[in-house]
């Protein structure tokens, strides 16, 4: 018998929540009546045909804080026939990847009826959410309750309602018993082994897991640069032979693992089933608003907004306003360094073991403004980009990060392209060099690990005496776990913890050979990072929704900008050493001219090499051409089919005119 929509049942009464609602306090009760429906009622008549109660019931309300919060999940069929509706690719019995279907499914490896575990936590919260962000306006004009909240035919109701605070959060529940299973095979135990990434795509997702084998990788990459560089640390500045032979390595170095990633990211996303989803067309994101009219592509009716009001308030607001913060960075730079100045100064006329410390002392306070200083500019570029009102995610998030990117580089790289190229002072670069790697890494690990985490212990504990002082008759065990992660903080994405290896490789690249040691510090760092990140993950936020990637996006293109970048700086270092100026004590002119030619050399072997490096293996590339082979035939069969039946339909419909 084919299962349809239509036929499930919304009305369980006990059900696997997978998803926690939280709703303001003071919302009116005709309002979530009419929430409930809209979750509950069937695809046909508009709803998500989710299941869905609240934590407490009403004698529990009555014993406890009022608390609005509540449970949604799906049954298994429902589950199963939203994961044909979002386009997720599982494993079939032949060992190839293809798109779930319902009427397929006993052909996908692993599958059975009386099997609940064919789609992970993970993939069952996002097709939840997926549902419920795909609940439109219908008829409604506005929230029940609420006239100042306006509705229109296909907008997204879970938008309007947490734009205009009826709800103040969506999130998925953590799976206590597996997370504990990933927790003692992840960082529990502090010992040199690879992540179970697989086991992390299956509790968080594709991004997430992502971005941890990004770092897993990365942090191995590193070591070939820190054990050449431990022994070269030894040699001095001057030594001319050494420098051009690191520098060389840098370059193939810096090239190499980018493409090689590139590799191992299709392999791993192929198996995951995210590299052959087919892209869905995107949607206008959550904050894009704009008069109403009709999309001149879909149809349908959205807000609609003139990009050329956008582009003026990029280049008349956005694009003034980051300069000025360019502007700003740098005067503070002047500032370090007339603090550099002072501090020189004050030990040459003393010459005590204070005032050597006191060297180091400007260095470290650059550094810690230099992170608050991205730290805010980053909430200002936040405001400012979603001021400028993107229709798309994608083109906000690419914004975002452009702007983010450039004043980051600027802040954080700045003072020391000018010690390098303007003061040419190798030793005050190598001090600047060691103190902002290591400062800016060890606040990033108490900001985005230890203090949150200290924070979380003492609210656990909070919550913990509160549950225990009760003497309802409640499910306490998941009382406690949604009271306590509703507190947690969000996890607002992988954005920082790239960027904070963006930075790391830019040290690592752009004046290695200054400081050779800045890769063996960076491999140290991300051996406790993974454990730091994996911890916040897993205990300091709330667990995130899972989102299908096939790469890590616009990142990708990030790193290998800066390895192009360092290509220029190495050379331009190199035809500043003592002993390349001694080669043309009388031309300066030919040294710029033959330092020019064997940069654009090296940036020719750096393109060539990047060319010949394949981005996807052979079988993953021979296994690709097979599905779209057999989706061109699968279209062919059908078109086919359908020619043939419109002929049969005429051929009838002749026979009756024919006939007497």
């Amino acid at each position: 018998m084919k299962v349809t929509l239509s036929t499930l049942d919304t009305h369980e009464s006990s059900f696997t929540p997978l998803v926690v609602i939280e709703l303001a306090q003071d919302v009116k009760e005709e309002t979530k009546e009419w929430l409930k429906n809209r979750i509950i009622t069937k695809k046909k008549d508009g709803g998500a045909q989710l299941l869905f109660r609240p934590l407490l019931n009403k004698y529990e309300k009555e014993t406890l804080e009022n608390q609005n919060l509540y449970l949604v999940g799906a049954s298994k069929i429902r589950l199963l026939l939203g994961a044909e509706a979002v386009g997720l690719v599982k494993e079939c019995s032949d060992n190839t990847m293809r798109a779930f279907t319902y009427g397929t499914r006993h052909n996908f490896k692993d599958f059975d009826d009386d099997n609940d575990d064919f789609l992970s936590m993970a993939e069952r919260q996002f097709i939840i959410k997926h549902e419920l962000e795909n609940l439109r306006a219908r008829d409604e004009k506005m929230i029940p309750g609420y006239p100042q909240a306006k509705l229109y035919p296909g907008k997204s109701l879970l938008r309007r309602l947490l734009t205009s605070g009826i709800v103040v959060q969506v999130f998925p529940l953590h799976d206590n018993e597996a997370l504990k299973k990933l927790e003692d095979t992840w960082y529990t135990r502090f010992t040199l082994k690879f992540q179970p990434i697989d086991r992390i795509r299956g509790y968080f997702g594709e991004t997430i897991a992502l971005y941890f084998g990004f770092l897993e990788y990365f942090t191995f990459a590193l070591i070939p640069m820190a054990i050449i560089g431990l022994p070269y640390y030894l040699f001095a500045w001057e030594d001319y032979d050494k420098y051009v032979i690191f520098a060389s390595f840098n370059l193939i170095w810096s090239t190499v693992i980018l493409e090689v990633w590139k590799r191992g990211c299709a392999s791993m996303t192929y198996r995951w089933g995210t590299l052959v989803m087919k892209r869905k067309f995107e949607e206008p994101r959550p904050g894009f608003h704009g008069v109403l009219g009709i999309n001149a592509v879909t149809g349908r009716e959205e807000p609609l907004y003139p990009s050329y009001k956008r582009q003026l308030r990029i280049y008349l607001v956005s694009l003034p306003f980051v300069c000025l913060c360019l502007y700003f960075s740098l005067f503070v730079m002047m500032i370090y360094f007339d603090m550099e100045a002072w501090a020189l100064g004050l030990h040459e006329n003393s010459g005590s073991e204070w005032t050597s410390i006191l060297l180091y002392v400007p260095s470290i306070i650059y550094a810690i403004v230099i992170e608050i200083m991205n730290r805010l500019y980053r909430y200002a570029a936040e405001f400012l980009t979603s001021w400028e009102n993107h229709r798309l995610e994608s083109a906000y998030q690419n914004h975002l990060i452009l702007k983010v990117l450039v004043f980051n580089f600027l802040n954080c790289f700045a003072s020391l392209f000018y010690i390098a190229f303007v003061l040419r002072d190798m030793k005050l670069l190598r001090q600047s060099l060691a103190t902002l790697l290591i400062t800016s890494q060890i606040l990033n690990q108490i900001v985005e690990s230890l203090l949150p985490y200290w924070l979380q212990k003492k609210h656990h504990v909070r919550v913990k005496k509160k549950v225990e002082a009760l003497k309802a008759d409640i499910d306490a065990t998941l009382y406690e776990q949604v009271v306590l992660e509703k507190e947690m903080g969000t996890y607002l994405g992988t954005f920082d913890d790239y960027l904070e290896l963006f930075l790391q490789f830019g040290y690592v690249s752009l004046f290695s050979c200054v400081y050779p040691l800045a890769a063996a510090f960076a491999v140290l760092n991300n051996l406790t990072e993974v454990n730091s990140d994996a911890l916040k993950m897993c205990r300091v936020f709330k667990r995130p929704f899972s989102e299908p990637s096939a790469s890590i996006g616009v990142w990708q293109l990030a790193f290998e900008t800066m390895s192009v970048i360092s290509v220029v700086t190495n050379c331009a270092l190199i035809g500043m050493s003592p002993q390349v100026n001694a080669l043309f004590p009388e031309s300066k002119t030919d040294l710029i001219l033959i330092v020019v030619a064997v940069e654009h050399t090296l940036l020719a072997l750096k393109f060539i090499l990047a060319f010949a490096i394949p981005d996807k293996p052979r079988h993953i590339q021979m296994k690709l051409a097979r599905l779209e082979f057999e989706s061109l035939e699968a279209l062919k069969q059908q078109q086919m089919k359908l020619t043939a039946e419109n002929l049969k339909e005429e051929c009838r419909a002749g026979g009756k005119e024919k006939a007497p």
